[in-house]
């Protein structure tokens, strides 16, 4: 058995570096070590599991399966494809497509430097449809010593063609055949991709040219309803990230406190991949080695503002749904709680993308990052619908920017200015609804380019914060609250305190629209004790 490794050499002179492009080797990059995931997916195939490995962009899907396929080397012959990159030629129809199948598969025998006695038998000029494909496979998987596992990268690129899912559809077939010993098959099936393949054929009909009646639709069942439930978390804890970062300690010595480290990672991330990846590799490679809780915003910042196929994808998924825009505003800019219910398809399909999460049995946005990049986004669309009534939304930063640092008093004064002049007669309904996306869109152009602003939807304590804006290396935290009676906002100290605490902060920020008629603005600043103090602005 082939388990993953540290190896700390250098390869060609040049040290290992933090990949975010590709699929991930230890020999050149620095990786998690995923072995308990391969434990835990190799029980799977022990089983005879036929599984998908459904998960969002570039969390790491396709290096799990390069991982998989040396993990199982020993017992198995895995048979490792992809749909990637192949045209659209192969789906033309059951003949061209069963051709290109077995070309692939002996493609990838060769790679991985089996015999050619073990290539040939899976040639055969005389499979042209799916029923001779099968005839070809059972007879291979009854005469050979070998247990075959084969798995599809990418199947994506596939998952819109009928010809595919009449593939699949015959894969089941000898699965279920297998199981009352009719046939022989594969001894496992391992799909990867984005989307859950159970719905591929209701899917394929919903993109077509009109909405399938209930009749279609249970003509078309998934042909993969064979499929055992991946159960396997493939985010990567903070021991984990840990494990990666000593590494790349032992090969650079930057003195970081490697667990403190680690859990600000997580913190940002929740350990999705890439973005783990993406904060280690800008701190490496562009922010001279910074492992500090400063290198890590900065990171943050450059991933966003960098840009990326992750939030590409994300901006033109929330285009494409507006359920699924409608759901995400909801949640991250009204502060909308949702349960979990495995029969909503908005909420399975955020979590298909890997933007939301099933925490304690409710929904929650999948990570801090998303946090930012979605409030972001949903900033600039509120701009867009409102700077024709408002000229002068991109305010004087005169006062604001001090010294190059962000004076947030000055900047609760100006944005106090701006309320009054633009939004004073909207009722209490619109601003309880509203006020903290007019906050951030105030803010966001005196911050843009050297820091970011996001509202925190669940904290990893479980508590919900309001705004919280980063600016270089320091942060705010701005709690915005309706008045409703001098007791309520006097809580509202005690629950801006406890966020302070957890964010290490001496200075909070407390703004309360107040919508009595009788109502008498204030600044004012309260000493809390020797070392804390809030400033408490009433609009």
């Amino acid at each position: 058995m082939i388990l993953t490794q540290e190896i700390t050499v250098k390869v060609g002179g040049k040290m290992r570096k933090f990949n975010v492009t590709g699929t991930c080797t230890f020999e050149e990059d620095y990786m998690v070590d995923i072995t308990n995931k391969l434990i835990e997916i190799k029980k799977l195939v022990d089983d005879k599991a036929y599984f998908i490995i459904n998960r969002g962009r570039q969390y790491g899907k396709t290096t799990t399966l390069h991982q998989l396929e040396c993990f199982l080397a020993d017992e198995y012959t895995v048979i490792s494809i992809s749909f990637e990159g192949i045209g659209q030629m192969i789906f033309g129809n059951e003949s061209k497509f069963c051709h290109e199948f077995l070309q692939l598969i002996q493609d990838a025998l060769e790679m991985s430097g089996e015999d050619q006695s073990e290539v040939s038998k899976w040639k055969n000029d005389a499979v042209d449809s799916f029923a001779s494909l099968s005839r070809h496979i059972m007879k291979i998987c009854q005469q050979s010593q070998n247990q075959y596992v084969l798995m599809i990268d990418e199947v994506d690129n596939a998952s819109n063609h009928f010809v595919f899912v009449d593939f699949l559809s015959m894969l089941r077939k000898k699965f279920l055949a297998r199981k009352n010993k009719k046939d022989f098959t594969f001894h496992s099936v391992i799909l990867a991709g984005v989307y859950d393949i159970r719905n591929i054929k209701l899917r394929m009909m919903q993109a077509g040219d009109h909405t399938p009646t209930q009749a279609e639709t249970s003509q078309y069942n998934s042909p993969w309803n064979i499929a055992t439930q991946f159960p396997v978390d493939m985010s990567f804890s903070v021991d984990e990230i840990c494990g990666m970062l000593e590494s790349y300690e032992n090969d650079h010595a930057t003195g970081m406190d490697i667990r403190q480290i680690a859990t600000e990672i997580h913190d940002y991330t929740s350990g999705y991949p890439v973005l783990v990846s993406g904060i280690c590799k800008y701190i490496d490679e562009l922010l001279d080695k910074n492992w500090t809780d400063t290198g890590i915003r900065r990171a943050v910042k450059l991933i966003l503002t960098e840009g990326s196929p992750l939030f590409d994808s994300l901006t033109k998924n929330l285009t494409a749904n507006q359920a699924l825009s409608d759901l995400l505003y909801n949640m991250v800019i009204i502060g909308t709680k949702w349960s979990y219910s495995p029969d909503d398809e908005v909420i399975k399909l955020g979590v298909r993308y890997g933007y939301l999460d099933r925490v304690n049995g409710r929904t929650q946005i999948a990570n801090k990052i998303f946090e930012i990049c979605l409030t972001d986004y949903f900033t600039i669309q509120m701009r867009r619908k409102k700077i024709h009534q408002t000229p002068d939304l991109l305010i004087n930063n005169e006062g604001i920017i001090e010294n190059g640092q962000l004076n947030m008093e000055t900047c609760m004064e100006k944005f106090a200015q701006y309320f009054h002049k633009h939004y004073s007669e909207k009722d209490a309904a619109f601003i309880e609804r509203e006020g903290r996306l007019l906050f951030l869109m105030f803010i966001s152009p005196v911050i843009n380019g050297n820091g970011f602003s996001y509202i925190e939807s669940q904290s990893a304590d479980g508590k919900q914060t309001d705004v919280i804006v980063t600016f270089k290396n320091k942060q705010f935290m701005i709690e915005l609250k309706i008045w409703h009676s001098q007791k309520r906002h006097e809580q509202a100290y005690d629950q801006l305190l406890s966020y302070m605490d957890r964010f290490r902060l001496t200075e909070g920020y407390l703004l309360t629209f107040n919508f009595n008629q009788n109502k008498q603005p204030s600044h004012q600043w309260i000493q809390i004790d020797e070392e804390k103090k809030i400033l408490d602005v009433t609009i």
